[in-house]
């Protein structure tokens, strides 16, 4: 039965009107126009011109002239056509860079909420996928993908970001699958901006054959919560460092402000001088290189306390017992009382070594290099006799939280390598090895932890720092993140690293009935995670000097809940 003719004459105007709009969104002022809703885009990227490759195996890349036209390819779930003409006759001109940017109607005017990553997983940009690979396998030129950018960055520019880097890791395989199964010889890039916490979304050596670092990227401007490198030579060392974990060849973009125009090709060089002088430390592909396989589990919990005012220590499951200690204390005798006293009671010990405020009281800023310069020296062969051979393990940690941008200790805020190599003559300082000494790697668990990493061969145990409140901007108790969220994220941080934890500092604030529903939390967490060595609790509230107007947290609790907690690991703790 045919239509009546208003209803046909309706779908004319409907299809007109749809040809309008395309034909309009595609082209404005003789150009094609990168707002269309309707379309997907094709353009030359010239805000990200490739200005070098660094690759450490072959470093005579580094002085070859790179001829790769980068491209930008916009992916749209409200597309209808993609114009393939414009690609593929830059495709047959020479060798390629696209970078492709997926994108949802909510971040084009309209109230789709849906997330990107999610939409790929669910085959929504199967299509795109489809005749951009079909485009790809048509020429001989080589041709590389980059797919969704910068993900890493806290930032609002693309609809990536601040998003799961499992999640994005699942969508970044799936589409680079799927490009090599239509595309064989299409080279695949990830593409970080280089900025802290991007190892995070990291997706593996399978899928990637490049990787690329952006200099000054628009993200990276965006973010404030840390501080952006002006000065190109550190950026680029910097980024650089961060991918120490990922052996593969390195793409260096540039930005708005950053071009072939004021990008010195010897500052590439010079990196590869750099990473040579500390190819046996800092850069050693076996020492630092990335390690899969499960980590070893535990036999039983050992579980401590930060008590300064004895009010949990004689509960009988807490076998451990934590000091903060610095080199004031040590040259004024205090830190052996107080280690002797924790040694009379039969506990191990977690020794935590603040290097700062020694008797001079003259505030010493450059602590890391001067610890490398044999200031305290004797100070450190004081440390080691009074712990060394003891009859109870110790715990050693140095220099913690050191990866938090903020400058409550003068280790905070500097150089990661300058950091790794006092770190690594810090532990390597006992020449005898004392058997009692375990040393321990002690960051937070934040952002960029890994960029921190001293190296396998002087760490036993990573320690992380757990504590409720998310925010120094949050003061009611019951917005505290649970353990398990705490634990989760900042564990993940760590999979490039293959050692054990040992959790020196947890804490809760609240009411009582509270900090138990959170600890019996925590527990639950701990009994299901059996590469978790040890827990300790921070039993005292916080520096106040830290939380500014806020009042500091009391992360104080009961005996009662503390023998709740502790009540968990009664089989585990047998010996």
């Amino acid at each position: 039965m045919s239509l009546p003719v208003k209803v046909k004459k309706i779908w004319v105007y409907i299809y007109l009107s749809i040809l309008i709009i395309v034909v309009a969104g595609a082209y404005i002022g003789g150009k094609p126009y990168i707002k269309s809703v309707l379309l997907n885009e094709y353009y030359e990227r010239l805000n990200e011109p490739i200005i070098g490759i660094y690759d450490r195996g072959h470093s005579s890349v580094t002085n070859s002239p790179v001829n790769i036209t980068h491209c930008t390819v916009v992916w749209k779930n409200t597309a209808i056509h993609f114009n393939e003409e414009y690609l593929t006759e830059t495709l047959k001109k020479g060798n390629t860079l696209i970078t492709i940017e997926s994108w949802l109607k909510k971040y084009m005017g309209g109230q789709d909420a849906r997330n990107v990553l999610y939409e790929t997983l669910n085959g929504k940009f199967n299509r795109d996928i489809k005749e951009l690979g079909s485009a790809i396998a048509k020429t001989n030129n080589e041709v590389y993908v980059r797919w969704n950018p910068d993900m890493e960055v806290p930032a609002y520019e693309y609809p990536w970001q601040l998003q799961s880097p499992e999640l994005y890791i699942q969508a970044f395989n799936y589409v680079a699958l799927k490009l090599k199964a239509i595309a064989p010889h299409v080279k695949i890039v990830w593409g970080p901006s280089g900025f802290p916490g991007d190892t995070e979304y990291w997706p593996g050596p399978e899928n990637v054959d490049l990787v690329s670092i952006t200099l000054g990227s628009n993200s990276e401007k965006k973010q404030t919560a840390y501080p952006l490198k002006t000065a190109i030579p550190e950026m680029l060392r910097l980024k650089l460092h961060r991918m120490r974990f990922i052996n593969k060849p390195i793409l260096v973009l540039g930005s708005p402000t950053i071009s072939n125009a004021n990008f010195n090709k010897n500052w590439l060089t010079q990196e590869y001088a750099y990473m040579d002088k500390y190819k046996s430390t800092v850069y050693s592909p076996e020492n630092y290189g990335y390690k899969s396989g499960s980590k070893p589990e535990r036999a039983h919990l050992s579980i401590g306390v930060f008590d300064p005012n004895r009010k949990l220590i004689h509960n009988p499951h807490v076998l451990v017992e934590h000091i903060f200690t610095d080199w004031g204390e040590i040259q004024r005798g205090e830190f052996s009382k107080k280690f002797d006293s924790i040694i009379n009671r039969h506990h191990d010990a977690i020794v935590t070594m603040e290097p700062w405020r020694d008797t001079s009281k003259k505030p010493d800023y450059n602590v890391l290099q001067s610890t490398l310069d044999g200031r305290y020296d004797g100070l450190l062969k004081e440390l080691y006799r009074v712990i060394s051979n003891r009859g109870q393990t110790v715990y050693l940690r140095w220099a913690h939280e050191m990866e938090i941008p903020i400058h409550r200790y003068a280790w905070q805020s500097q150089d990661p390598v300058t950091y790794i190599n006092t770190f690594r003559y810090f532990m390597q300082f006992d020449k005898g090895h004392a058997k009692n000494i375990r040393r321990v790697w002690g960051p937070a668990g934040d952002r960029g932890s890994a960029d921190w990493w001293p190296g396998n061969d002087v760490v036993d145990y990573i320690s992380i720092a757990i504590y409720g409140l998310p925010d120094k901007n949050i003061s009611d108790p019951n917005k505290q993140e649970a353990f398990s969220t705490i634990f989760n994220r900042k564990y993940y941080r760590m999979r490039f690293l293959n050692r054990p934890l040992f959790i020196t500092e947890i804490g809760v604030k609240g009411p009582e009935d509270y900090q138990r529903k959170w600890l019996e939390g925590a527990a639950t967490t701990l009994t299901h995670n059996r590469h978790v060595f040890g827990v300790c609790y921070f039993n005292l509230y916080d520096n106040p000097k830290a939380w500014g107007n806020i009042k500091a947290p009391d992360w104080s609790i009961s005996p009662q809940n503390m023998q709740v907690f502790s009540n968990y690991f009664k089989i585990d703790n047998k010996k």
